[in-house]
């Protein structure tokens, strides 16, 4: 029997190089994990045949351009669409012989921190199916908690990625902008938009890096890492300087027991020898979330105005074809794609384009500096993931600027395009509670040796307890 539960992606490489399992076999024990137990964690929005590879299986957010296989983005507007091409991570992936379990549910157009916003129904967090995953990666992040793939992709444009990995207690991290390809990904906003990893430990997390990193022709914005990517094997942090912002602990919201998991882990790191020390970032933490709220938008309403019923997905019929574009996205569109539509197209609009985009790209200059400045006294910043631990289900989908604070800790070191790993840190009520760490551009290694040590130390159990 395989143990979809606590096998990691680098056991399992292990099992197929000695022979005692064939990827088939694996890719198998994961569909019939997911037929067991994916009726109550909906983290799949479809699984598929096992596709010829020989190593280990991988599941994929629907925003992930596969050809032959449907590409929803959680969308009702892209419904039926099948790409006739691969997105070069989903390329990578099928190169270095990763069979597809299955797409993963998202927020439609990644656009949310709970995976409630998907046309297609909320997933579940394996931990305790009545609250949220996380989001937008909702569904990657609770297949792997959940023992339904080993390791997947995500997306992440101010924390969907790590923030979902948090709430699920998985490692997940965000790339430094740049080093891997956008092409073929459904974009949200596109000078955020990063793929990236996640899995069960932070060396499974660096090695899918390795497989998808590095340029490609298809994306200007790609680049040359400068140097390889290492799989972390060390026990102590000597000499590492953690940076601590002071401002994380006058934001509202945070909950006891993430601060508590949180202290316990930095002194953790200080048990393995790290310098830790406060650092200020006032600029990020007072600004970041409403440039963000401006930046992401416009850029959303740029994207999405090629869904206009003739290209892509269904179309209602209507006697104009501006009576038909209208209805096709009023009947495709989910209420927060609209909401960011509207806010970013207003943002945009004459006479208010310095005022908000304009302003709010500077602003973003200043947070880039803000981040460089203190990333020259520290090799990392250490904050919470999350303000708060899985939330119930419907507890946030009312109100927006709630749903949106869950952000809070993510979205500043994005706005600098800056790496950043979620590693579990601990249990508050039973959930799991995620650690932030943030590196400098192309800080990947640090982050992966930061991360390893840590992991090791705490030694957080990933396997939700209700499925043990």
């Amino acid at each position: 029997m395989i143990d979809t539960l606590r096998l990691t992606a680098e056991g399992a490489r292990r099992l197929i190089e000695r022979r005692e399992v064939s990827s088939a076999e694996l890719h198998a024990a994961y569909v019939a994990a997911a037929g067991q137990r994916d009726g109550e964690l909906h983290a799949y929005l479809r699984l598929v045949d096992h596709d010829g590879g020989a190593g280990v299986p991988i599941a994929l957010k629907d925003v992930i351009s596969t050809k032959g296989v449907e590409t929803t983005a959680g969308s009702r507007i892209l419904e039926g669409y099948v790409p006739v091409f691969d997105a070069t991570v989903a390329a990578r992936c099928k190169a270095a012989g990763l069979p597809l379990i299955g797409k993963t549910n998202t927020d439609e157009f990644a656009m949310g921190s709970s995976t409630e916003n998907s046309a297609y129904g909320c997933s579940r967090n394996p931990w305790d199916p009545t609250r949220v995953p996380g989001g937008s990666g909702g569904g990657t992040a609770a297949a792997i908690a959940g023992g339904l793939a080993p390791w997947g992709l995500g997306s992440d444009t101010g924390g969907s990625i790590k923030q979902p990995s948090a709430l699920c207690g998985n490692v997940g991290l965000r790339p430094t902008y740049g080093t891997v390809s956008r092409y073929g990904i459904v974009a949200f906003a596109s000078s955020l938009d990063q793929i990236g990893p996640v899995g069960k430990t932070v060396r499974d997390v660096a090695l899918l890096y390795s497989l998808i990193s590095g340029p490609d022709a298809n994306d200007s914005t790609t680049v040359e890492l400068p140097e390889p990517v290492e799989l972390p094997s060390n026990e102590r942090l000597d000499g590492l300087r953690i940076g601590i912002p002071t401002q994380i602990w006058d934001l509202q919201g945070i909950e006891p027991g993430v601060r508590a998991s949180f202290e316990a882990a930095v002194e953790t790191a200080r048990s393995l020898g790290a310098e830790v020390g406060d650092c200020d970032l006032p600029l990020s933490f007072d600004y970041g979330m409403p440039c963000y709220y401006l930046i992401a938008p416009a850029e959303a309403s740029s994207n999405l105005a090629r869904y206009d019923g003739v290209r892509y997905g269904p179309r209602v019929e209507a006697p104009t074809y501006r009576e038909m574009v209208e209805k096709t996205r009023d009947a495709g569109f989910g209420d927060e794609p609209k909401r960011r539509i509207m806010l970013g197209t207003y943002a945009l609009s004459a006479g208010y384009y310095d005022a908000y985009y304009g302003q709010a790209q500077r602003v973003r200059t200043l947070l880039i500096r803000e981040h460089r400045d203190a990333l020259e006294r520290f090799d990392v910043i250490a904050t919470p993931t999350s303000p708060t631990v899985a939330f119930p289900i419907g507890d946030k989908a009312s109100d927006p600027l709630a749903m949106y604070a869950c952000d809070v800790m993510t979205i500043p070191s994005c706005l600098a395009g800056l790496p950043g790993l979620n590693v579990p840190s601990g249990l508050s009520d039973g959930l799991p509670v995620g650690l932030q760490l943030i590196g400098r551009q192309f800080g990947e290694n640090t982050l992966f040796r930061a991360g390893h040590a840590l992991e090791q130390a705490l030694g957080f159990d990933g396997v939700p307890e209700r499925l043990r």
